[in-house]
């Protein structure tokens, strides 16, 4: 008896250091992968609590998600910024760094509810990417379309800052 115990200790902890592995796999990857889209969200002035207790503020972090395409006339970014308008998003580009801007406004349908999850961050955010060359600020355009900002930029040599309006 006792050594059947003894082999079934030595088994969970066998599974619990793959499982620890496992984690730690995942998250290194995130980290890789991802730790630029990771993205702070700052606190609104006016946001009131959802509820007292351990859901009574949002998460402050969030992914935003992106893919820079560049092609031999232009440079293309993609940036995933679900649960928002176009009109709560601003582009500024200054060189070779494109700041995307805005905020994620929190809306709630009813208010004699309770949460259980709650893992969308909401507020004011900045996602700042490098981009791999110069761009013609002047001609770049921008769209959003379910929940994807798309900002198309020529490629150009020198420098510009402007600020791009979404369609």
């Amino acid at each position: 008896m006792l050594d059947s115990l003894k082999q079934a200790g030595k088994n969970i902890g066998r599974e619990l250091g793959r499982t620890w592995e496992n984690l730690s796999e995942g998250w290194r990857e995130l980290l890789n992968r991802s730790s630029d889209a990771l993205t702070h969200f700052s606190r609104n002035k006016n946001e009131v609590p959802i509820e007292s207790g351990a859901l009574a503020t949002f998460p402050r972090w969030s992914l935003l998600a992106g893919e820079v395409e560049e092609t031999d006339k232009e440079i293309v970014v993609r940036v995933e910024t679900p649960g928002m308008e176009k009109k709560d998003c601003r582009i500024t580009i200054e060189g070779n760094i494109l700041y995307v801007s805005g905020e994620k406004h929190f809306e709630r349908e009813s208010h004699d509810s309770t949460y259980h999850v709650m893992e969308r961050a909401y507020g004011s955010f900045q996602r700042t990417i490098p981009l791999p060359g110069n761009v013609d600020a002047d001609n770049a355009e921008a769209s959003y379309k379910n929940g994807v900002l798309s900002i198309r930029l020529p490629k150009v040599d020198g420098e510009n800052r402007r600020a791009v309006q979404v369609h």
